[in-house]
């Protein structure tokens, strides 16, 4: 299997140089993904909001590569505020819930004061049969 990247149409992608997600042999590696919704070109105030969505952005770049949510191995979650990662809980738990990857929360600051929370996931292809 050779080498992809996938785009998910936003303009930082080509203004810093990097792809949501590479696709490298069985595993996809889906860059750093906040809450903005490309189609409306918005970004909710809700951290539980912003969570679905970028969950949302992840699984279409997985989709893209061939994989889903259930097929992440490892996720790194980044807030900068440490009050926005319980709220998060239960969206990540459905999500994640069965399949419960390996995964790391670090607080740090992100990109703009409207982004309150960034994931970057791991997954593996699963054989075709």
């Amino acid at each position: 299997m050779t080498r992809r990247l996938i785009s998910s149409g936003s303009r930082f992608e080509r203004e810093i140089g990097y792809s949501r997600a590479v696709v490298d042999g069985d595993l996809v590696f889906v860059s750093g993904t906040t809450g903005y919704d490309y189609a409306t070109m918005t970004i909710a105030e809700d951290v539980q909001a912003q969570c679905e969505q970028a969950l949302r952005n992840i699984a279409a770049a997985l989709d893209e590569a061939g994989a889903t949510l259930a097929d992440v191995v490892r996720i790194l979650y980044i807030v900068p505020d440490r009050a926005d990662w319980e709220p998060c809980w239960p969206v990540l738990r459905r999500h994640f819930g069965e399949t419960r990857p390996a995964s790391t929360l670090i607080h740090a600051g992100l990109q703009t004061d409207a982004m309150r929370i960034e994931i970057e996931v791991t997954a593996r292809l699963r054989p075709t049969p």
